[in-house]
């Protein structure tokens, strides 16, 4: 929850997505739009450790959004590649009816469950294979498969084809995976169109790569900040014995960019905390010298939403 005496400002989604889009563009260095009400969204950013084994990850998961629905978590979030186990090895093999038939059941189990995950995983379209963040409602439906849209040496994924804009339980988001959080403009562009939760899933570097460690904090922090938008970071943590894996520190950060709360480095921790999202102005960049790069990001975003991963 907020510290008292700080109130973060956000904008509830109760028009169809394209409808917001249009206003979007269409209200550009006009006064914002405020709603009648705050929107309380508790999350969980899992931090998973995933095996090769999608049977025994896919275990792992339901046993955590049962967990999380009993206490009342809307959305859970869960690491990079969580449902296949991470590798950038060209020749990554995995069983793909094994994982058709996992995601359907996961998707099941949140309509079940009245839960909504955001989720790493893999998605083969057009005989293309992308590393996939796979985003599903409450009511068990299916609201985007996003494809990583920078790869980090993924031999085996082909980038994606579009940005993130969606609506889950009630409040405009976007989700970006690992490498995406070092391009500003995926997280800016759906902040202009009205995003206030950015779910940020990770399979970063280990903890043999110390040197990255601070930079992958100060990044998401500045996503959150320089866009006044609450981000939600699940990464996978790192391996004692010979540190592998990554190093942990999943984090849900604040739209002022200070963290509320951040995992260890190699446990299998659970953050939960209820986001108040609440109603007020939007400061956004739609004046001055880049209004015009900005509105044409904005359509840039529109166009994208035609082409989603397999269509």
């Amino acid at each position: 929850m907020a510290p008292p005496g700080r109130t973060y400002t956000g904008v509830m989604a109760p028009r169809p997505l394209l409808a917001l889009l249009f206003a979007a563009l269409a209200g550009v260095g006009s006064t914002p739009q405020a709603w009648a009400q705050a929107v309380p969204l508790k999350v969980a950013a899992v931090q998973m450790r995933s095996t090769f084994d999608v049977s025994a990850n896919a275990a792992f998961i339901a046993g955590q959004l049962e967990k999380l629905s009993a206490q009342g978590v809307q959305v859970a979030v869960f690491p990079e590649c969580a449902l296949t186990g991470y590798t950038t090895r060209a020749d990554f093999r995995f069983d793909a009816a094994a994982v058709a038939q996992a995601e359907a059941e996961i998707i099941r189990l949140c309509a079940k469950l009245r839960i909504a995950i955001v989720l790493g995983t893999v998605y083969p379209a057009g005989g293309k294979l992308f590393n996939a963040a796979l985003i599903v409602n409450s009511r068990g439906e299916v609201v985007e498969r996003f494809g990583k849209l920078q790869l980090a040496g993924e031999k085996w994924a082909t980038p994606g084809n579009h940005m993130a804009l969606f609506e889950l339980e009630g409040v405009l988001s976007t989700v970006i995976i690992c490498h995406d959080e070092r391009y500003p403009e995926f997280v800016r562009i759906p902040a202009l169109a009205g995003a206030r939760v950015v779910y940020y899933i990770s399979h970063e570097s280990g903890m043999k790569s110390e040197s990255k460690l601070p930079g992958y904090r100060a990044q998401m922090m500045a996503r959150a900040v320089e866009n006044q938008i609450f981000a939600v970071a699940a990464n996978a943590p790192g391996n004692v014995q010979d540190n592998s894996g990554s190093h942990g520190q999943s984090r849900i950060i604040l739209p002022d960019g200070n963290i509320l709360k951040e995992a260890s480095y190699y446990g299998a921790d659970v953050l939960v905390e209820t986001l108040s999202i609440q109603p007020g102005k939007l400061t956004r960049p739609l004046e001055g010298v880049t209004a015009e790069f900005w509105k044409r990001g904005l359509a840039q975003l529109m166009n994208d939403r035609r082409r989603k991963l397999g269509e």
